[in-house]
């Protein structure tokens, strides 16, 4: 059921022909965050992108600190996503990342509001080009300070205020770990708001082996006992001269 995937940022020195034969190999059959450009590369080789990247303007609109919790914002993103739904769309992707912002002084209940009146008037659009919208879970502990969907529970909030199966969630199973744990327990209770799952092992952000904090076999059966069967990405930092010795390893240990 489950599928698997692995990002192109943490392979970016490996050139992507090389990646999808590596991938192919392994049973890895999508990969996540192509740039538009880059994703008829990967389906020529036989895999998909399971997820394509957010595409800021000039002046960074669509980054991870630039998000849909301020409305000022929301012209620039209206835009960017009107470009990009399509466009992904005709290159057969079915999922595209967005972001809430930084906080900067916002509280939970306003960017809750503020996210989603930016987001609905896209998901129409998104259901007319069969795409759906992923807000990515963050840790605003070490990596991306004072991120607002730092929580499950906000962005399952922000989900159910939406109320379209166009808009979901992708559950960083590193960032949530430092976030909040009880990874299982909270895969159980929001699963039906989740859409994609990333990997990468805590602490450190790099594989997840016996040194690391995370049972990722566990966790994979519990995903699975929820009946999803979209990817899980791989999307730890490689630690050895060859990035893909432990590749094989994690697929294993996320197959369930």
């Amino acid at each position: 059921m489950i599928k698997h995937s692995v990002s192109r940022w943490c392979f970016g020195s490996t050139p992507l022909d090389e990646l999808c034969q590596k991938c192919l190999s392994m049973g890895i059959t999508g990969i996540d965050l192509l740039k538009l450009d880059e994703i008829p590369t990967a389906q020529s080789q036989g895999l998909e992108c399971s997820i394509t990247a957010a595409h800021p303007d000039e002046n960074d609109i669509g980054e991870i600190e630039k998000g849909f919790n301020k409305p000022s914002f929301h012209p620039a993103l209206h835009a960017i996503y009107r470009d990009l739904i399509p466009a992904a769309s005709a290159l057969g992707v079915k999922q595209v990342i967005c972001f809430s912002g930084n906080r900067e002084g916002i509280d939970d209940e306003q960017g809750l509001a503020h996210c989603a009146a930016g987001i609905a008037p896209l998901i129409p659009l998104a259901k007319q080009h069969g795409i759906t919208l992923v807000m990515e879970l963050l840790n605003s502990k070490i990596d991306h300070p004072d991120y607002q969907c730092d929580h499950t529970a906000w962005g399952a909030a922000l989900c159910q205020r939406i109320g379209s199966p166009h808009f979901k969630l992708l559950y960083d199973i590193y960032h949530m770990q430092i976030m909040e744990g009880d990874v299982i327990r909270t895969i159980q209770t929001y699963h039906q708001h989740i859409s994609h799952y990333h990997t990468a092992g805590v602490p450190g952000r790099h594989e997840f082996d016996e040194t690391q904090e995370l049972n990722y076999s566990a966790i994979a059966q519990a995903i699975k006992a929820t009946g999803f069967d979209g990817f899980i990405g791989q999307e730890y930092i490689p630690t050895s001269d060859d990035p893909f010795q432990f590749l094989a390893r994690a697929v294993k240990d996320c197959s369930a």
